[in-house]
């Protein structure tokens, strides 16, 4: 299984301006912006093992994701996490639900992603906060976050799972964060 190592940080707008910047001035790459929906589900076998199963759809690309945490050290959090493509959301989601697993939550996120020397850099906007993510080796997020001028900025230790489940909307059985102009009418 593939370790994912990650240090998370809530910004302001200014501090988001400040953070893009800096990654322009020392030459990041810029890959790109991804509008997500993230599809939570939950179990009994998830909770007991604290992992979650999650489908995550960017434009015709769909991704299915388990993680479970491994641990935190100094606010890098890491985590245990396998993800492969899929051909067919609607059959995958069908799947889930045979195995017993039930969406819970739904969130979206919009992400721009940089490659900075050997760490990513995500600067993502959430319907309930905006945040940045450096992920790769734990002394080279040390290094960016040095860089970037980070290392003061609040750090966050919530998941946007977790985010999702305290700031979110109850909708029927789900709870969401969207953006407005996506939001689900309560039935």
């Amino acid at each position: 299984m593939a370790l994912e190592i990650e240090k998370k940080y809530r910004l302001n707008e200014t501090e988001v301006e400040r953070i893009s910047a800096a990654l322009e001035e020392f030459g990041a790459e810029y890959i790109g912006l991804d509008n997500e929906e993230n599809i939570i589900y939950g179990g009994s076998e998830l909770a007991r093992r604290g992992a979650v199963l999650r489908i995550r759809q960017i434009k015709d690309k769909v991704l299915l994701t388990f993680k479970r945490s491994a641990g935190d050290t100094g606010g890098i959090k890491q985590q245990i996490e396998e993800e492969t493509e899929v051909a067919d959301a609607e059959a995958m989601k069908a799947i889930i639900a045979e195995l017993g697993f039930s969406p819970v939550l739904v969130y979206e996120k919009k992400r721009r992603t940089w490659k900075f020397r050997s760490v990513e850099v995500v600067l993502d906007e959430l319907p309930f906060g905006l945040y940045m993510e450096i992920e790769g080796a734990i002394t080279a997020i040390k290094e960016a976050e040095i860089l970037l001028d980070a290392d003061m900025l609040e750090t966050e230790p919530m998941t946007y799972p977790r985010l999702t489940a305290k700031y979110g909307v109850r909708v029927g059985d789900l709870i969401e964060a969207r953006f407005d102009e996506n939001l689900t009418e309560e039935k």
